[in-house]
């Protein structure tokens, strides 16, 4: 049973960081995409960043390109994302994902397709406030 357990959300100053933890069980990441994805309300899913774990090729959205990181710990089958240089903006519901991903898919474009996404995270609140 494929499993994600996000953890790592909080709420800090304008500026500062926080790392979220994606930790997945049930299943191999050797074919498979994570997505972090973000939603406010009245908005649709946002894809932040995704990760294709087959050759560590990354997507970063233009809003988050700069400040978020987004790795992973084969050993502990988890996926990060660094949030540095944290904005007002950046607030939101933060979501991992994950599917498998196709030979003939690129991680943008399974990132900018949060429906690509079968199995879902419950959620962590990132709230960036002075």
């Amino acid at each position: 049973q494929v499993q994600l357990v996000e953890s790592g959300g909080g709420s800090v100053q304008p500026g500062g960081s926080l790392r979220l933890s994606c930790v997945a069980s049930g299943f191999s990441l050797d074919y498979y995409a994570i997505g972090w994805f973000r939603q406010t309300p009245g908005k649709e899913r946002e894809g932040v960043s995704c990760i294709a774990i087959r050759d560590n090729s990354t997507y970063y959205s233009d809003s988050v390109k700069a400040r978020f990181t987004i790795t992973r710990d084969h050993a502990k089958d988890t996926v990060y994302l660094q949030m540095n240089n944290l904005e007002p903006e950046d607030t939101a519901v933060y979501y991992c994902a994950t599917d498998i991903i196709y030979r003939d898919v690129t991680i943008q474009a399974m990132c900018l397709t949060p429906s690509e996404f079968l199995h879902w995270g419950q959620g962590t609140q990132v709230t960036v406030s002075s």
